[in-house]
Order: structure tokens, then C-alpha cells, then sequence
């Protein structure tokens, strides 16, 4: 467990907050976040993230990346957001479908996909979740049948992120559909230009769109399957131990309990109500137990370690954590502050209405706590 940074790490992060300070970086953040549109395109900001060679550090240099370790991605990561960059792009493209790809993907999907994602000229989408699956992903619906050397994609996926801005999805969908409940899945690279890919907008409360993707026999070659035939549901394991991290929401958390502490301050200039200090103080200790967390399952990562148990962890403390700090901020800006449109009314307005689905993606609490649960039985009965 690490509990501090290298001289190295230091030095790199230096690096990468001096390059998010040029002139032209923040000139597109402000394009990006200074706007009243519901979702702004965040694609060209991304395009100079890539020229700098900074959305994926820790890529062998043949796939576009710089060699560095998953740690320094993840200094990447954390820098970005707090240089104000939205997130969700290059957590879906970078940290979810390009490490998945970087971890189970072919020679040939690998220098297919991954340098064109590390440039910034092209994003992708997870396409797991279905309206009657949930979070349970044994119960998906979406059928992937044979047509000559491919296949031909039946089925629809909901509440996936960006998905309009996206051109590559990782979709995972059934090969043997009279097979068990977990048989029978794999997982395909889906070009989401393709005949038959539908993509619409679902109604929500949230600044960033979930969308709804109807896939009607959408043509596959047997190159875009990852991995073996019917051997997905291991590999989705293995996928969405790699999205529980808990960095993502934990960043939130970081920017949301920063932007409590400015409304606060815009409210009392000389110091923060007495009645807010200790559960201040109770958030930054949490914050802090949070970040070992997180940092536990990268460092795991990075040396070629996979703990789900580890993962579920991280994943439900950080969102449980992120979702509480919303709601106990959502009252701290002042009717002023909200009308004014201050930064950190506007920032904890859009907490709020986000943090209902911080606990239910890449899996639920509930879900999370039966894997914790499960593994610690099993390491009773083992000792028994």
C-alpha cells in the first residue's frame, strides 16, 4: 500500500500541470465548461489533449502512448480534472475500453484501434447495460448471430455516456443464447457508424446525456470479437474490475467538497460556518482514506495485479462518497449564489443532479457488497 509519491511521480506531475496551463489548453476548457448547452462537445479539447501526448501516457509507444506506467496515467487523469477538463471522455475511452483493449485485445485490434484513441480523434462507449439487465449483465438480451467468417448484432443498450461523440463501442452481447445464464457472452468492438447502429438521447436530469443505442443486425467481422467465442463473462470480470478504480469518483468528490468550500467562503468571507467545520473535517478525512483506496487497486493494476475484491471496494466507497457530498452540499449555495450563477453554485447544481447514478454504474453498492461479502465467507469458511 503507498501512502506517498516519488521523486519521479513529483517531477512528472510538474510536467503535466504546466503543460494543462498553456494558453491555448485553457482557452478550450473555458469553450468547453463557460456554456449553457446541455452537453458541449468536448472532442476538440481532447484533439490538443492527444497532440501533447498526455491521454495515454502509460501505452507502449507503438500504440501511441509514452511507455510510463498505469500510475502516471493516473496522475494524468487527476491533473485533467482539476484543470477543469471533463472527465467521461477519457474515462470511457482511455481508462475503460483502451486499458481493456490494452489488456485482452489481439496484436491486430491493438494497432487497429488504440493509436487513432490515444490521438484524440477517436472516442468509444461501453455498451453493457440493457433496459431489462441492469446491473445484473448474466440477464443481457442482445444476440450476436453468425453470418458467414462475422457475426450480426441484435439487441439495445441504455444509459451509456457520450455515446453520440463515440465511434468505437465495447459491446457485449450472447454467441450461445441456449447456454447458461454466464455462457455463451463475448464481447465485440462495434463501429457505432455502422448500418443498423441507432443512437438517441434518453431523457434525464443529469448535464451529461445517457443514450440509448438499438443495434439491428449490425454487421461484425470475427476480427472485432475480443478474445474467444463464448468466453466474455470472465472477461467482463476482468473489464469491470478495471473500471472500479474509484479515481473517476473520487475526483469528484475532491472537486465537489472544494466547490462546497468556496460557496461557503463567497457566503462568510471571513471563515466557514461553525456548523459546517466538523463535517468538513469528517469529508477530508474520508477523502484521504479514499485516495489509499483508489491508489491500492492502481498500483495492483499497474503491476499486473487484478483484485476484484479490492476493486469493489475502492468502487463503493469512493461513490457512495462522492453521492453523500452532492446531497449534504446541495444547500450551501446561497438563493444569491444560485441566481448569479456563481462557479461553485453551478458546479454543486450539476453534483447534485448527477449523483443518483454515481452508485448504480460499473455496478451497484448493493452489488459491490456481495462481492465483498462473498470473499470475506469464503476466507471464514477457508480458515474454519
Amino acid at each position: 500500500m503507498r501512502f506517498g509519491f516519488t521523486e519521479d511521480q513529483q517531477r512528472f506531475r510538474t510536467d503535466v500541470r504546466q503543460a494543462l496551463r498553456s494558453a491555448k489548453i485553457r482557452t478550450a476548457v473555458a469553450d468547453v465548461t463557460a456554456t449553457d448547452c446541455v452537453e458541449p462537445d468536448a472532442r476538440p479539447l481532447y484533439c490538443l489533449l492527444g497532440d501533447l501526448g498526455l491521454l495515454a501516457v502509460h501505452w507502449p509507444a507503438e500504440f501511441g502512448g509514452a511507455d510510463r506506467p498505469l500510475t502516471d496515467a493516473a496522475i494524468v487523469a487527476e491533473e485533467l480534472v482539476r484543470a477543469g477538463v471533463p472527465d467521461t471522455l477519457h474515462v470511457n475511452t482511455i481508462q475503460i475500453v483502451g486499458q481493456f483493449l490494452l489488456m485482452a485485445g489481439s496484436a491486430e485490434q491493438k494497432r487497429r484501434h488504440l493509436p487513432a484513441l490515444a490521438r484524440g480523434e477517436r472516442f468509444a462507449s461501453v455498451l453493457y447495460t440493457e433496459p431489462d439487465a441492469g446491473s445484473d449483465l448474466g440477464s443481457l438480451r442482445t444476440v450476436a448471430e453468425p453470418d458467414g467468417d462475422g457475426y450480426r448484432i441484435t439487441g439495445t443498450k441504455v444509459l451509456n455516456l457520450k455515446t453520440r461523440f463515440a465511434n468505437l463501442g465495447l459491446c457485449a452481447a450472447r454467441t450461445t443464447p441456449e447456454a447458461g445464464k454466464y455462457q455463451g457472452i463475448s464481447l465485440f468492438l462495434i463501429d457505432l457508424g455502422a448500418p443498423g447502429v441507432t443512437v438517441t438521447v434518453m431523457p434525464g436530469i443529469s448535464d451529461e446525456q445517457f443514450h440509448r443505442v438499438d443495434l439491428d443486425s449490425v454487421p461484425v467481422s470475427a476480427d472485432d470479437l475480443l478474445g474467444l467465442r463464448d468466453q466474455g463473462w470472465a472477461l467482463l470480470n476482468e473489464a469491470l474490475a478495471v473500471e472500479r478504480t474509484g479515481l473517476d469518483h473520487h475526483l469528484k468528490s475532491e472537486c465537489w467538497l472544494q466547490a462546497a468550500l468556496e460557496a461557503l467562503i463567497q457566503r462568510v468571507p471571513d471563515a466557514p460556518p461553525d456548523a459546517y467545520l466538523e463535517q468538513i473535517g469528517r469529508w477530508d478525512g474520508a477523502l484521504a482514506a479514499d485516495e489509499v483506496l483508489v491508489w491500492e487497486v492502481l498500483t495492483g493494476l499497474a503491476a499486473d495485479r487484478i483484485d476484484p475484491v479490492v476493486a469493489a471496494i475502492a468502487k463503493y466507497h469512493s461513490s457512495e462518497l462522492a453521492q453523500s457530498i452532492a446531497l449534504w452540499a446541495a444547500d450551501i449555495p446561497s438563493p444569491e449564489q444560485r441566481a448569479n450563477r456563481t462557479r461553485a453554485a453551478v458546479i454543486l447544481d450539476s453534483a447534485y443532479r448527477e449523483a443518483p447514478g454515481l452508485t448504480l454504474s460499473a455496478g451497484t453498492s448493493e452489488v459491490m457488497l456481495k462481492i465483498i461479502t462473498t470473499a470475506f465467507d469464503s476466507m471464514g469458511q477457508e480458515r474454519c
